[in-house]
């Protein structure tokens, strides 16, 4: 995956986000994870928006199994994230809250991330 992101690369719904510094795939489970440790931290006050979506299957053969017969089954499904991509958006918490939320989100994350504030955020 070459280049920056052209796209998701805004804040669009809500004050404060977490964006991509560096590019990954990023599967389905550490999304999750992520979302379940911000949700828990903000006590399910506040809005949470995830920005990404798991859209890519990534396909594995069984362990000890002869090579050719075609691909393997679909093992598990990873989000393409570039440089640049808001990952997770949050509303309605204070900036305290919102950066310690997000910061436990990051830590779920194999790559690098950036706390973000909406231009127009006024407090």
């Amino acid at each position: 995956m070459k280049g920056l992101a052209t796209r998701g690369h805004t804040i669009a719904f809500g004050s404060f986000g977490i964006k991509s510094l560096e590019a990954a795939w990023i599967t389905a489970r550490q999304i999750e994870a992520a979302r379940i440790a911000m949700t828990r931290m903000m006590k399910r006050e506040g809005q949470v928006w995830i920005r990404i979506f798991p859209d890519k299957p990534v396909t594995k053969k069984p362990a000890e199994v002869r090579m050719g017969k075609g691909k393997g089954a679909p093992e598990y499904w990873v989000a393409c994230v570039k440089p640049g991509t808001i990952l997770f958006e949050v509303a309605g918490v204070n900036t305290a809250l919102a950066k310690e939320a997000l910061r436990l989100a990051a830590q779920k994350l194999p790559i690098s991330t950036k706390f973000v504030v909406r231009r127009d955020y006024v407090e």
